[in-house]
């Protein structure tokens, strides 16, 4: 159509240039109908120089007065279309007579612009100025424009204008009144309109399936889908990219694999977004094979293709995969854009890969992307979980557009490092800018609330605030409760409220009491509990090594020999204690006792130099955690190559003085090396950031994040 439409225009173009007569001779032979054609035409090209011409010849002739309103139209019509605001209110106002069409050309002009609210001023004006009645195009982008802006009251104001006009019925009203509601989050509304208004055509259906799917509203899609099936309408692209998205989400390979089925026996071709949609996907099910497949198979594998699978790889926690895919993406050529980054960011967090990181954010800051909000989550995502929190700091402080993930991801972050006092004032910030918290808020405000033992506070959190905007507590903020009641000793009341809390517990909870009971050595309530832990996973490897932490704690050598004959007969084994570091480009892994790194002569060395460098500080060898029934010498040689010392000592060895040490553990953190590892900082003064399973440890000064409970 748009290839008629430029055929047109250039034979417009050759008439009005005909060398054998003037110009003017040229104009005077068109009809009104000519007139219009070119006009039609030249809105279609956004050729703006023939529309003038045209304009031009209209206001020096002038001999169709009844056909000026017409014109006129057709001449805003143009301007709106070659992006010419200015010259279309100018026109606008000139006009002697206006009629609906008019109208509607200048709303559109203003929303395709950008400017909502002036679109809904219009509206109003449209009554008072012309007493005229607006159309189903009018309503059209009135309700577009309420879906755009959020405008939830102006909206259900032209609803009620819709109903007592009658044009409910109109295809374009019903979509853009669907539209609306879903986009302003009123899905109970939208359902309705789709339930009570006849008449819903492919597009209806693609419009309410994309609405619901983001938004989250999977089982209603499903519904939706099972009812457009029903009516026997024939699908789109747009419909199967909704449709993969909804299984997804939703984690359904089995229908994901039907509606892959009903789209090759279709003949439907498989283009660009649809083929993404398909890997996404595949991707999300855990088929990363099939979505490899359908990747060779496309035939444009451009950066959006390339995303949907870098993001594959991702969501299966292959981070390396990821990132040597990226590799191949660079060599054909591909540029990635800022949705690449992201899924890159990512996987380097999933990794702690620092160095690769840093690397990203310099190509992230040569293309120019920093200034996108899903590079700039990613970037405080990645920082955070590589343990260099201040940089992740400087990337927020930096941004200059936030919406509630950035600001959830930054108290997260100050959370899950232990700067609560942080994580608490950056809330406080959000509200006072009225950004609205949501669920997620809370878990990292509530977190916070934990590392500095606001117990009173936290209540308040989760029973006040929370309802007060109107977020029900889930299992995950009673967790945290739970770890707030736990980190402030008091494990009585923290037993009884997860007896009287009416919510269904997971492992994960009990598992935070046990360790609590751990901390506090109160090993008679730790019983009870891992007994609670065991009956909902009898072969929870995390729950015997705190209770064989227990035992050692207490001396019971005859309790861990119990333990230990159980995980045999269960076939449970624990995890051997790794700790890795990177110095430069390169990762260093070590196990507990390492003698194969090729320098682990001078590692054992230094640790010694370290632990006697501290002793005058008070360290004293904690031989309460080792596990075995030995002499007090063999304890304290067991616990001086912990993987963790080794990993510490390797870095500073290889790290100028000064710099900070990131070290990764496979495991919670032992005691000793806890209390080893806040001196070594002193002494060294450096900054040393440890991440195990349960947190983030930065020891400066003498001191640990984790105010010494974790």
């Amino acid at each position: 159509m748009r290839a008629n439409a430029m055929k047109r225009s250039l034979h417009y173009n050759r008439l009005l240039d005909a060398p054998s007569q003037p110009k003017s001779s040229s104009l005077a032979t068109l009809s009104v109908r000519d007139t219009l054609n070119i006009l039609i035409n030249s809105a279609e090209t956004k050729n703006i120089q023939l529309g003038k011409i045209i304009h031009a010849y209209i206001i020096t002739s002038n001999p169709f007065s009844s056909y000026q309103v017409i014109e006129n139209n057709a001449l805003l019509n143009l301007y709106a279309k070659c992006g010419q605001l200015s010259l279309v209110q100018s026109l606008f106002d000139s006009m002697h007579k206006r009629n609906v069409v008019s109208w509607c050309s200048l709303m559109s002009a203003y929303f395709h612009n950008g400017y909502v609210s002036k679109v809904l001023e219009l509206f109003m004006e449209v009554f008072r100025v012309d007493d005229v009645r607006p159309n189903k195009y009018v309503l059209s982008v009135v309700l577009s424009c309420c879906s755009e802006g959020r405008r939830v009251v102006e909206g259900l104001q032209c609803h009620g204008y819709v109903l007592k006009s009658g044009l409910e019925f109109h295809q374009y009203v019903k979509n853009g009144l669907l539209r609306m509601y879903l986009m302003c989050s009123l899905v109970g509304d939208a359902m309705k309109v789709l339930d009570y208004v006849p008449g819903s055509d492919a597009f209806t259906y693609n419009s309410v399936l994309k609405g619901l799917l983001d938004y989250g509203y999977i089982n209603r899609a499903l519904v939706v889908l099972r009812r457009m099936m029903d009516e026997c309408l024939e699908w789109d692209n747009v419909t199967y990219v909704s449709v993969f998205g909804i299984c997804a989400k939703s984690g359904d390979l089995k229908l994901g694999m039907q509606v892959h089925g009903r789209l090759v026996e279709s003949g439907v071709e498989i283009d660009l977004f649809l083929g993404s949609a398909m890997i996404d996907m595949y991707g999300k099910c855990g088929q990363l094979s099939t979505a490899r497949e359908i990747f060779e198979a496309l035939n444009d594998q451009n950066v959006v293709s390339w995303t949907a699978l870098l993001a594959a790889y991702l969501q299966n926690e292959s981070f390396e995969e990821t990132l040597e895919l990226f590799l191949e993406m660079e060599v054909r050529g591909v540029v990635p854009n800022e949705y690449t980054y992201a899924v890159l960011l990512n996987s380097c967090a999933g990794l702690s890969a620092l160095g690769c990181g840093n690397s990203l954010h310099a190509q992230v800051q040569k293309m120019g992307y920093t200034d996108h909000v899903i590079v700039g989550i990613a970037l405080i995502n990645m920082y955070s979980k590589s343990g260099h929190i201040e940089a992740a700091s400087i990337v927020f402080a930096n941004m200059i557009h936030r919406d509630s993930i950035t600001w959830n991801s930054m108290i997260s972050a100050y959370a899950h490092h232990g700067h609560g006092k942080e994580a608490l004032n950056l809330f406080y910030n959000m509200l006072a800018l009225e950004e609205k918290p949501n669920s997620i808020t809370f878990v990292g405000v509530l977190s916070a609330c934990g590392h500095l033992g606001l117990v009173d506070e936290g209540f308040y959190y989760l029973y006040k605030l929370m309802r007060d905007k109107g977020i029900e507590p889930e299992l995950e903020h009673y967790t945290c409760i739970l770890a707030l009641l736990c980190n402030a000793g008091r494990l009585e009341e923290a037993e009884n409220f997860m007896r009287t809390t009416k919510t269904n517990w997971d492992i994960v909870a009990w598992r935070t009491l046990l360790n609590a009971c751990y901390v506090h050595r109160n090993y008679t309530l730790g019983k009870r509990v891992a007994e609670s832990v065991l009956q909902m996973n009898p072969d929870d490897v995390g729950t015997f090594v705190l209770l064989s932490n227990m035992h050692a704690k207490a001396k019971r050598w005859d309790g861990i020999v119990k333990i230990r004959k159980l995980m045999r007969e269960r076939n449970i084994k624990k995890e051997p204690g790794m700790s890795w570091t990177q110095i430069r480009t390169s990762t260093h892994i070590f196990v507990s006792d390492d003698n194969m790194h090729p320098d682990t002569a001078e590692i054992h060395e230094k640790i010694r130099d370290l632990l006697a460098e501290i002793k005058p500080l008070g360290y004293t060898p904690d031989i309460s955690c080792a596990l075995h029934d030995v002499d007090e010498e063999q304890k304290e040689s067991s616990l001086r190559y912990h993987s963790e010392k080794l990993a510490i000592a390797y870095a500073l060895l290889k790290t100028p003085p000064g710099a900070p040490i990131h070290v990764i553990k496979n495991l919670r953190m032992c005691d000793d090396c806890h209390s080893a590892v806040k001196l070594i900082a002193k002494v060294t003064k450096r900054v040393i950031v440890v991440r195990d399973i349960n947190r983030f440890h930065s020891f400066r000064d003498g001191y640990c994040s984790c105010a010494d409970y974790w």
